[in-house]
């Protein structure tokens, strides 16, 4: 197949952050694109929604009435089963289906493309490759897992853009395994840690991927497992000082809400916190440089980088309390989220809502694990009752589980089932100078929860 082949394209559940983005690009690059969402509902606004069909792509409800005789593609998501009625009219209608991934593939077949894989950062990663080569002149394209600020102050979701340049990058999904369907021209692989599959799967997942990337792969030396991905030591990045790679960033410092550090003889300074972002910044800088962009031309980028949406984003400050929202949701972001925060104020308190009953109970150690690991003596982890996205999940565990074991550790642990409590029973902690840091993913409902805690402050 090759994506030329299909003109009249239509998404199940189009709101969600990955069809959006291919939505967008498809209709970019002159596709006529359409969608349903569960989350379109008569009479209630929604902004997904208004951005959507201001870029041209028409919005149904989830009824069926989207699909037609003139629909040549049907695109789900791997949340979308085959008992909805949709799926079962476009069967009806012989119209071809395919997963997200799937086309997303398609689409990278297309252009040259860059990859950015890993468990954490791919996101900002990706963000930061798009800017610099957009910086650079050489008019990119993006599908990714979040909106760029930089795209969303045009008005847009965010999450895609089309350029006229050659390149396109996109974000590899290890979470169902897609990212093996992509052969790019560029892969990177950031980091390998536990989350959605054991170890041992995610190596022959990652190590399928690289052996899938038709010319260069770039690994990060510095993570214990992506480094055994490494092809070419040259084209590797590391922030470890004991290991010689191509690419190397030394003497980080934090100082509020801006990181700068070296590469070589050029210092960079970026308007983001912690040290996971300077290795993001690192990774962007090893790829760009593969096609010709200089370190001062990636680090004049990089000091104008605006960051993406719910990643460190700061609602405000009230009260002696600075609100800041954040995507982290694994183990190992939760615990990098709270460090990034730490050189900002003298007492951290952070809250965290897990998302879906298999991943909590699969990750329940390494959550442990992790927060235990960064919090220091006047910090605070709080957590309220797990979020429920529908299906048929066993309910044998709660976000309580984790702030138990967190307690017998001897950490400021505190469970709050309904999060619209939270406000109410923090006051008595905050001490005049704090960080209250909001973690968790796939619950919509998220960026609101976050301007309603600051209303409440």
């Amino acid at each position: 197949m090759n994506i030329s082949q299909f003109n009249n394209i239509f998404f199940i559940g189009v709101a969600g952050t990955g069809m959006s983005a291919i939505a967008q690009y498809l209709r970019g690059i002159g596709k006529n694109v359409s969608g349903s969402d569960r989350y379109f509902l008569p009479d209630r606004p929604n902004e997904t929604r208004e951005k959507l069909e201001a870029e041209g792509i028409l919005c149904f409800l989830q009824d069926g009435t989207g699909i037609n005789d003139k629909t040549d593609l049907v695109v789900v998501s791997t949340a979308i089963e085959d008992t909805v009625y949709e799926v079962q009219k476009a069967k009806e209608l012989n119209i071809q289906i395919l997963k997200r991934s799937q086309v997303l593939a398609l689409i990278s077949e297309s252009k040259k493309t860059i990859a950015v894989g890993g468990t954490s950062g791919k996101s900002t990663t990706s963000a930061m490759i798009f800017d610099i080569l957009q910086y650079a002149g050489l008019e990119p394209s993006i599908i990714s897992g979040a909106g760029l600020t930089s795209i969303i102050r045009e008005g847009k979701i965010g999450n895609a853009k089309v350029g006229n340049g050659e390149w396109l990058v996109i974000e590899a999904d290890e979470s169902d395994g897609s990212i093996v369907q992509y052969h790019p021209e560029i892969g990177l692989l950031l980091n390998i840690e536990k989350d959605h599959q054991e170890i041992e799967e995610l190596l022959q997942i990652f190590a399928k991927f690289r052996d899938n990337t038709k010319n260069i792969f770039i690994t990060n030396r510095s993570n214990r497992l992506a480094a055994q991905m490494s092809v070419k030591a040259e084209n590797d990045f590391s922030v470890d000082q004991t290991i010689f790679a191509g690419y190397k960033a030394e003497n980080f410092t934090q100082k509020g809400f801006e990181i700068s550090f070296s590469i070589a003889d050029t210092t960079i300074k970026m308007n983001t916190v912690g040290k996971h972002n300077m290795e993001n910044a690192l990774a962007a800088i090893a790829v760009v440089n593969k096609l010709g962009v200089s370190l001062q031309t990636a680090s004049d980028a990089l000091a104008k980088y605006e960051g993406i949406y719910r990643r460190h984003q700061i609602i405000g400050e009230k009260n002696g309390v600075i609100l800041i929202d954040d995507y982290a949701h694994n183990p190992a972001k939760c615990a990098a989220s709270i460090s990034a925060c730490q050189p900002i104020a003298p007492k951290i308190i952070a809250w965290l809502q897990p998302h879906g009953y298999k991943p909590t109970r699969f990750l329940r150690a390494d959550f442990v694990k992790e927060i235990a690991a960064v919090l220091r003596p006047q910090d605070e982890i709080w957590m309220s009752e797990i979020f429920y996205a529908g299906g048929s999940a066993v309910k044998d565990i709660s976000a309580n589980d984790l702030i138990n074991d967190l307690k017998l550790l001897g950490k400021n642990a505190y469970f709050v089932e309904d999060r619209n409590d939270l406000t109410k029973v923090l006051k008595p902690h905050f001490t005049g100078d704090d960080v209250l840091l909001l973690m968790g993913a796939r619950d919509p409902s998220l960026e609101l929860f976050a301007k309603e805690v600051f209303e409440k402050l």
